[in-house]
């Protein structure tokens, strides 16, 4: 028994891992589009929806139509919008805002309070007690976030005038997004991963839709090849396949041990935006890396 619950936690570990990387990605194909072609926030936010819908709707229907389906009461139906919409409506529009004027470092660096966030909603509003461990790994994490970042800081905030603008979208983004982990944590065991997921992400495309025909004049067939490319590469790698790999992490580890292990999203984050976008890596980075991994490592050990 006790082998196939550290089984269970293992592979929990690793599908955070997976979906943290993966979800990674987004801030690159973000800060891509930016740089090569002049789309805004609203309307690239919208075609990675329009993208990702299918899927979603989709994986709905196939959860929905199993002969051990349990429908939802109205309460859930509620719920479930209402934490679908903070988490990729909101958190994802108020995200690619604060990326027209911070990096995709300072993204990650900013939004990665949200385990943090995670653990404290989680304490306060569901009395769920945080273990010295998962402080011992928050703490080890951010440290390391603050000695990577903090060089980088300085020097956005002194050549973008905007700088604390975006910073204060990407701390607002995580919030709403810390939000969406902890109410998805008492739903998924009660409704299943995959059925919760994929209707939670059809409300929050829904969301996004609406936004954008009240608010956008925009025309949505004329935009530049790339903004398509990006946009279907962002609804695959970053929305989709990450969205599912959360949830079936969440749903086998809890959401405070999934929000800390993805705390390794800003390592790949850097990765690629040097890889990609020609940020450079500093010594500060590296050093910031090793004490990332190592509270990831922390996580990995516990029984």
């Amino acid at each position: 028994m006790k082998a196939a619950v550290r089984q269970k936690f293992v592979s929990g570990i690793l599908l955070a891992l997976l979906g943290a990387v993966l979800f990674s990605t987004k801030a690159i194909f973000v800060k891509l589009a930016y740089r090569d072609t002049n789309i805004d926030a609203l309307t690239l936010l919208a075609w990675r929806m329009i993208f990702s819908i299918p899927f979603f709707l989709s994986a709905a229907f196939i959860s929905s139509s199993k002969t051990e389906n349990v429908k939802f009461t109205f309460k859930q139906w509620a719920y479930i919008a209402l934490i679908g919409c903070l988490g990729y409506y909101i958190s994802s529009l108020l995200d690619f805002m604060g990326l027209q004027y911070v990096s995709a470092g300072i993204e990650r660096l900013i939004l990665f309070v949200y385990p943090t966030l995670v653990l404290l909603m989680s304490a306060v509003f569901f009395k769920i007690k945080i273990k010295p461990l998962q402080w011992l790994a928050v703490i080890i994490t951010y440290i390391g976030l603050v000695i990577a970042f903090f060089g980088e800081i300085n020097i956005q905030s002194a050549r973008n005038e905007n700088f604390l603008l975006g910073s204060f979208f990407i701390f607002v983004c995580a919030f709403t997004y810390a939000a969406y982990i902890v109410g998805s944590g008492r739903l998924i065991p009660k409704v299943g991963a995959s059925k919760f997921n994929s209707y939670a992400m059809s409300f929050a495309s829904i969301g996004v839709f609406l936004h954008f025909a009240v608010f956008s004049n925009v025309s949505l067939w004329n935009l530049p090849p790339l903004v398509y490319v990006y946009s279907f590469l962002m609804a695959v790698f970053s929305t989709v396949l990450p969205s599912y790999l959360v949830t079936a992490s969440i749903n086998k580890i809890g959401s405070g041990n999934t929000a800390i292990v993805g705390s390794v999203g800003p390592v790949s984050t850097i990765l690629l935006a040097n890889t990609f976008l020609g940020e450079g890596v500093t010594v500060w980075q590296i050093a910031g890396t090793v004490l990332i991994l190592t509270g990831v490592l922390i996580i990995g050990k516990q029984k």
